[in-house]
């Protein structure tokens, strides 16, 4: 068995609070039904997908130089133009967490809780459907298919596991408890209980949550390793742009188990251990063995930025979660009915 050691060196949105109020709805209902105007007697805008929950966030403690909630927000996001968050204040979709609305001239106060709703012009639906494996009064397990987003990000507000999820349990309370890329697919735990919820987040603040994934690389011609195992261990920081990672010298801050236990002629399956978990660690890890993840659009050459083609996911899934239940102490193991092949 070989043994390689290398040496080289993301505003979370639906915080599933109690905070439902949507009085923008109220003010814009004039706008709405102008809307619905014949085109000669308006000026036609964009139908957008606003998130059915709100994204939430809290003034930082030490005031970076402004003088109102708008001016931080403009900073605080400098992707989404400053016209997107004025238009926003004036139709009401920003408000403070007891629902009083932000206006243009609401003052900058440390700590203060902030909730908007996201938006997007138009919002495509991913073809795939979730699997709850698992459900008590504290968390629910289930699983996410390739392409979909584990909270809104990006391109997607509502279509999303965690609102998908709030809208078939019907639990407004429940919150990942962790991520995985939107092009991954496997297994996400989820919060649906508030008082337990930290007990769950220490699991994965101090790694008592135990995962195993499945990946499937191409092989070179003649390449036999079925059975060998790898400990990486490297220092995995951005690079640019900033989305991707890449090894650099220094301490280590990440670590991987990966064992291939399975083989075609030109196709590996292999069975991989995070120990730690810093974004793209897997991938990462197997670009720097010499075996990228099959499918895999950032390594080890960023590609194009182009539509999903929902016939060749990466093949990277999340297959099982182990660990143990901080609420009743006993093991739970938890695992997902699909797996990669290499047919």
């Amino acid at each position: 068995m070989g043994i390689r050691i290398g040496s080289e060196g993301c505003v979370q949105g639906g915080s599933g609070s109690s905070v439902m109020r949507k009085p923008w709805l109220l003010l814009t209902l004039e706008a709405d039904l102008n809307y619905n105007r014949p085109p000669a007697t308006q000026n036609r805008r964009p139908i957008m997908s606003i998130s059915e929950q709100p994204s939430t966030l809290s003034l930082p403690q030490t005031n970076p130089g402004v003088e109102t909630v708008l001016e931080y927000l403009i900073i605080k996001f400098p992707f989404i133009d400053a016209q997107v968050w004025h238009q926003r204040v004036r139709d009401g979709k920003v408000h403070f967490f007891d629902g009083t609305l932000v206006t243009e001239h609401s003052p900058f106060k440390p700590q203060q809780r902030i909730c908007y709703y996201r938006e997007v012009e138009s919002e495509q639906r991913i073809p795939f459907n979730e699997d709850i494996v698992f459900k008590d009064e504290h968390i629910v397990v289930a699983y996410k298919p390739h392409f979909l987003a584990v909270i809104p990000s990006g391109a997607f507000v509502n279509e999303c596991l965690q609102n998908r999820l709030r809208k078939r349990t019907g639990l407004s309370d429940l919150q990942a408890l962790h991520r995985l890329d939107r092009v991954t697919a496997g297994l996400v735990m989820f919060s649906i209980n508030p008082e337990s919820r930290q007990h769950y987040h220490h699991l994965f603040e101090t790694r008592q949550i135990h995962k195993t994934y499945q990946a499937i690389a191409q092989l070179s011609e003649g390449e036999n390793i079925v059975g060998q195992e790898w400990e990486v261990k490297n220092r995995i920081v951005q690079s640019e742009p900033r989305f991707r990672m890449v090894v650099t010298e220094g301490d280590a801050n990440s670590h991987s188990v990966i064992r291939c236990i399975q083989q075609s002629e030109s196709k590996a399956l292999f069975e991989l251990h995070p120990v730690t978990g810093k974004t793209h660690q897997l991938r990462v890890h197997m670009q720097s063995l010499g075996w990228p993840i099959l499918n895999d659009k950032y390594y080890p050459t960023l590609q194009p930025l182009s539509a999903d083609n929902f016939g060749a996911p990466l093949q990277l899934l999340a297959k099982s979660v182990e660990f143990i239940d901080p609420i009743t102490y006993q093991p739970r193991h938890f695992s997902c009915a699909q797996n990669l092949s290499l047919e």
